[in-house]
C-alpha cells in the first residue's frame, strides 16, 4: 500500500508556476522590495511556498498553480501551464472596441495560408565575416528596428550560399524577432526598405502577411505588440542550458484576426503612419548620404 496524502489526485499532477521561490540567482534569500522606498524588506519573496501551503491546507490552487493530466506528453516545464496569458487575451477581446476580431494562433494562420513564417538563413563563422552584406544577429534586433552593424558583414558569395540563391527572400516591412538566445524573444523589429539583402542568423523568426490575407504586416505588428499577446511568449520560452528558446511553440501564440482588410487597416493605421513616416525620412537622408561621400553611416544593405 502506497501512502497518498489527502491532496493527492489519481492521474493528475500539481504544477506551480510561481515566479519566485525565496532565493535569488546567487542562492541567497530573495527579499521583497518595498515599492515606496525601493529598499529590501525582511520578508522573503516565496510565491512557490504560498502555492504549496494552499495545497497542503485544503487541496486548493492559486492564481499561479493548477492540476494537469499526467502522462499527456506535454513539456515538463511549469510556466508552460500558466493560463493567465490566455485569460488576459480573452479579456482584451471581450472589449467593445475589439468586436469583430477572432483569436487565432500563429499555427492556425499559417495553416490557412494567411501568414507566412520562416526562420533565419544561418550563422556564418567569424572568419567568413568580411565583405559588404550585413549579417544580422539577435542582438541587432532592438526597439522595433534592425540595427546593421558595419563590423558584421559577409561577402556576396557567402551571402548567396546562405540565401540558397541570388536573393535573401526578405521583403520590406517583414517582422523579425529573436527565437533563441535572447531576452527579447517576442519583440518584433521591422525590416525597412533597403535592408532586404541581409543575412539573418538562423535564431530568428520572420513573419509576413500573405498577399491575399485579410491584414497586412502593419496590422500584424499591431497585433504582436498588444500586451496580452506579448505576455503569451513568457509561457512558451524555455531555457535550453543557459539560453532561452521558443522552439516551435511560437505556433501556440494567439492573436486577434480581423474580419476583413478594412477593419485591419483601421486598427493598424498608427503603426502604418509611423513606419511609413520613418521611411520617408530615411529616403531623404539616404539621398543626402549618396550625394556626399564624406560620411560613413551604415543604414542599409548598400555600403
Amino acid at each position: 500500500m502506497v501512502y497518498k496524502p489527502g491532496w493527492f489526485r489519481d492521474g493528475q499532477v500539481f504544477v506551480s508556476y510561481a515566479a519566485t521561490a525565496g532565493i535569488n540567482k546567487d542562492g541567497n534569500d530573495l527579499l521583497i522590495v518595498d515599492p515606496v522606498t525601493g529598499r529590501r524588506t525582511d520578508e522573503i519573496d516565496d510565491k512557490l511556498a504560498e502555492d504549496v501551503d494552499a495545497l497542503l491546507a485544503d487541496g486548493s490552487t492559486t492564481d499561479t498553480s493548477r492540476w494537469v493530466a499526467a502522462g499527456d506528453g506535454l513539456p515538463a516545464v511549469p510556466v508552460y501551464f500558466d493560463k493567465r496569458p490566455g485569460r488576459e487575451l480573452d479579456a482584451l477581446m471581450a472589449l467593445p472596441e475589439m468586436s469583430g476580431l477572432t483569436g487565432r494562433t500563429i499555427g492556425e494562420l499559417t495553416a490557412s495560408g494567411s501568414l507566412l513564417v520562416t526562420t533565419g538563413h544561418g550563422s556564418p563563422a567569424a572568419d567568413l565575416r568580411t565583405g559588404n552584406v550585413p549579417y544580422i544577429k539577435v542582438s541587432d534586433l532592438r526597439a522595433g528596428q534592425i540595427n546593421i552593424n558595419p563590423t558584421n558583414r559577409v561577402s556576396e558569395v557567402v551571402a548567396r550560399r546562405f540565401w540558397r540563391g541570388e536573393q535573401s527572400g526578405l521583403r520590406a516591412y517583414d517582422l523579425i524577432t529573436p527565437l533563441r538566445t535572447s531576452k527579447n524573444i517576442g519583440e518584433f523589429a521591422v525590416l525597412m526598405p533597403g535592408q532586404e539583402q541581409i543575412v539573418l542568423t538562423r535564431e530568428v523568426l520572420v513573419l509576413r502577411a500573405a498577399d491575399d490575407a485579410p491584414f497586412d504586416n502593419f496590422y500584424l505588428l499591431w497585433a504582436m505588440t498588444l500586451k496580452a499577446v506579448r505576455r503569451q511568449w513568457d509561457r512558451i520560452v524555455f531555457m535550453q542550458t543557459n539560453r532561452e528558446d521558443a522552439g516551435s511553440r511560437y505556433n501556440e501564440i494567439r492573436i486577434p484576426e480581423p474580419r476583413d482588410r478594412d477593419s485591419a487597416d483601421a486598427f493598424a493605421q498608427p503603426f502604418r503612419d509611423y513606419y511609413l513616416g520613418i521611411q520617408q525620412r530615411r529616403d531623404s537622408f539616404l539621398s543626402y548620404l549618396a550625394s556626399d561621400s564624406k560620411h560613413h553611416i551604415f543604414m542599409s544593405s548598400a555600403g
